[in-house]
C-alpha cells in the first residue's frame, strides 16, 4: 500500500483539496485499496478547523465531499509513516524539512514536481482564486496518479 500525505500551511485549503481530488482519481481508477491518502499542515494555526468553505464548496460542485476532515499538523513521525510527503509550495517544503529534520529517503517534494511544469501552487487563502488552485491541484494529482499507477486518469 502506498501512503501519501499532502501538506500545506494550514491544512484547510490546498492540501485537503489535493487529498480529496487524489482520492477521487484513485477511486475512479478502482485502486483505492492500494493507497492511504491524507493531508496535514506545517503550522498550528488552523488545527481542528474544517476545510475552508472556498475549497469545500468548489469540490462539492465537482461531486467531491470533504465531510469529516479537520486540520491536523504534520509530525516527525509522518516521515516514517508515509511514502510520499507532498507540499504545495517551496515554503511548505522548507517547513516540512524543519519538522522532519531532513529528507534522507527523498520522500518530500512539491505536487507540481510530478508535472512537465514544476512550480508552486498559489495559496487561495491569500489569492481568493480557488479555481486556479483547483486547476493546479488537479494537474498535479493526475500526473502523480499516472506515475504511481501507470494509468492515465481522465480529467
Amino acid at each position: 500500500m502506498l501512503k501519501i500525505l499532502f501538506v500545506c500551511h494550514g491544512n484547510i485549503c490546498r492540501s485537503p483539496m489535493a487529498e480529496f481530488v487524489f482520492k477521487d482519481i484513485i477511486d475512479r481508477l478502482h485502486r483505492s485499496s492500494q493507497f492511504q491518502i491524507a493531508s496535514a499542515a506545517t503550522s498550528t494555526e488552523e488545527i481542528g478547523n474544517p476545510v475552508h468553505y472556498g475549497t469545500s464548496s468548489l469540490l462539492r460542485r465537482k461531486g467531491i465531499s470533504t465531510a469529516g476532515k479537520y486540520a491536523r499538523q504534520m509530525t516527525r513521525r509522518d516521515y516514517q509513516e508515509y511514502d510520499y510527503l507532498i507540499g504545495m509550495d517551496q515554503w511548505n517544503i522548507r517547513n516540512m524539512l524543519r519538522i522532519t529534520g531532513g529528507d534522507p529517503d527523498r520522500k518530500i517534494c512539491r505536487l507540481l514536481d510530478f508535472t512537465d511544469h514544476p512550480r508552486d501552487i498559489a495559496d487561495p487563502w491569500y489569492t481568493g482564486d480557488f479555481e486556479t488552485t483547483y486547476a493546479d491541484v488537479l494537474e498535479g494529482c493526475l500526473a502523480l496518479a499516472e506515475q504511481l499507477t501507470g494509468e492515465r486518469p481522465k480529467r
